[in-house]
């Protein structure tokens, strides 16, 4: 513990003497650590950050599971960093390319193709205007990864913990448990896909629920193996999917019925395209709490275009293009012109359309198998940040190493895995739209932050884990809070409840405008709020 304790306080005191020159980014004015900070802080905050260590040498259980980590690590080279901030000097960065391949993988799998599924299925939109609401949908939901993506290589935090500088120690709980829920929502949907492709390969002798199990536990032992192996992983796994989508699209193209007539005309229409626009938003903006996992290695000195860039081109692309593919199988699906495979999906749901949609029987089965792997890379992912997310709780959570947390957050995902798998469109639908109400409101608020009250102050960065030198956090939890209940409450479209505002388009299912009015109240509430929260607190 002691050599954990001089190293970090070393380096506090390296960054103090020299001002780093990297402490300024190439080109840009955000100083990253304060010059004032003293050096007494610093070895406050070194202390602060030791304390994990501390509770691993003193409590029991904590030292036991820290002596397993680590023998682990010593057999196997799993990954024992956990949530500690990455010093400039530890970093080890892959090609800048890893940040346009990495969502590649993550978003070209089958798991994505139920969105597409949904325009002519549950918004009952004509053929074009899916495609318009996918394209504009997923670029927009695509800025807020990208921008708090840039947080990463400058901090060397991950992403829930940038989220301090804003939110406060405390604050930033809220945001973990949120960043799991999301983790665990586009997991229980990938691997309820993969449980009905797994039972369709079968021949439906195979139940739904033994799939389920065998994915989870998949992506679950490659993610512990940590930052290092996920990048290699993700750099080259969507490769063969990619081709697999090739061959889809090439086997239902000719059967795609793009003459679809819409459910509704009129500003029913208008409400449904914008519920659609805002599962497609949702989809890609729920990467915004975990982008930052998988930067942290970069430099501080990388320029964040080409993170904003790699990161827009790098979601949009996969993720537009399996999307759509989705979509053209549901105009294919639901179309009278082809009742073996309206058939197909209605007795057996995805996994038994997506085998009628390739033939001949054999090599269908043969790339269903294929297609169920793909979605590992997305679990890998959302099981190694919900990890890191848990950890982020407090001292005796961090204590707990994260390949415990991995493990449980794979447990409780596969067990509602297997209690939604006859429900999936239900689960999409419900669960994608919600995400976008608090996903826009915390890449603006720490953009906010960012770019306005730290654009000269910086980043004390060895306040990290320090609750009494980071911000209260009041106004960040409250913008967040009157975000998502006055503006994604009384906007909201879903199944189970739609807001008074949603109305406005129309019963029953009006239109959902909750991500539009989520971001306005945030910033309406955040800016005066976190102006008068730093002049009182000085914080």
């Amino acid at each position: 513990m002691s050599d954990f304790v001089h190293g970090d306080q070393a380096d506090a005191r390296k960054s103090h003497e020299h001002k780093h020159a990297h402490d300024v980014e190439a080109g840009e004015k955000h100083t990253i650590v304060s010059d004032n900070d003293s050096e007494m802080a610093r070895q406050d905050a070194a202390a602060e950050v030791a304390r994990a260590r501390e509770l691993q040498s003193n409590v029991g259980i904590l030292a036991f599971l820290r002596r397993q980590e680590e023998r682990l690590d010593e057999k196997m080279g799993i990954e024992t960093q956990g949530i500690d901030r990455i010093l400039e000097e530890d970093k080890k960065p892959p090609s800048i390319l890893n940040v346009f391949f990495l969502w590649w993988s993550l978003t070209c799998h089958v798991g994505t193709l139920p969105l597409g599924i949904l325009g002519p299925e549950v918004f009952g939109l004509t053929f074009g205007q899916s495609m318009s609401s996918i394209v504009v949908g997923t670029f927009l939901g695509s800025l807020c990864p990208a921008y708090c993506g840039t947080l990463g290589p400058k901090l060397g935090l991950r992403a829930i913990a940038t989220s301090r500088y804003s939110f406060g120690f405390w604050g930033a709980k809220l945001c973990s448990v949120l960043n799991v829920i999301i983790g665990a929502g586009f997991a229980v949907v990938n691997i309820v896909v993969v449980g009905q492709i797994l039972s369709a390969v079968s021949d439906y002798t195979m139940p739904i629920e033994v799939g389920c199990i065998i994915i989870a536990i998949l992506g679950y032992v490659i993610s512990i193996f940590g930052f290092k192996l996920i990048h290699t992983y993700e750099k080259y796994s969507w490769i063969i999917t990619f081709i697999i989508m090739l061959i889809l699209i090439g086997e239902i193209g000719g059967k795609v019925d793009t003459t679809l007539p819409p459910f509704d005309t009129g500003v029913l229409q208008a409400g449904s395209y914008l519920s659609f626009l805002a599962v497609n938003f949702s989809s890609a903006s729920g990467w915004c709490s975990m982008a930052s996992d998988y930067y942290c290695n970069y430099p501080a000195n990388t320029k964040p275009w080409k993170i904003f860039v790699l990161t827009v081109l790098g979601i949009c692309i996969p993720t537009i293009f399996v999307t759509i593919i989705g979509a053209c199988v549901g105009y294919a699906a639901f179309s009278p012109n082809n009742p073996d495979l309206t058939a197909a999906y209605s007795d057996h749901l995805l996994g038994g359309l997506l085998r009628s949609c390739f033939h001949p029987m054999g090599f269908s089965k043969f790339l269903l198998v294929l297609l169920a792997f793909s979605v590992i890379g997305n679990n890998v992912a959302v099981n190694y940040s919900s990890g890191l997310s848990l950890q982020l709780l407090g001292h005796y959570f961090h204590a707990i190493p994260r390949f415990i947390w991995s493990f449980l957050n794979a447990l409780v995902v596969a067990v509602l895995a297997i209690a939604g798998r006859e429900h999936l469109s239900t689960i999409v639908n419900d669960f994608v739209s919600l995400l976008g109400y608090w996903t826009v409101s915390f890449t603006f608020i720490l953009l906010i932050e960012d770019q306005f009250f730290r654009r000269k102050e910086g980043y004390n960065l060895s306040a990290w884990d320090n609750p009494s030198k980071l911000p209260y956090g009041i106004a960040a939890v409250m913008a967040l809070l009157t975000g998502y209940l006055a503006g994604g409450v009384t906007g909201m479209s879903q199944t189970w409840y739609v807001g008074p505002i949603a109305l406005a388009f129309g019963a029953p299912y009006g239109g959902d405008v909750g991500v539009f009015l989520s971001l306005a109240f945030t910033i309406v509430v955040y800016v005066p709020g976190r102006w008068y929260e730093k002049k009182v607190t000085g914080r």
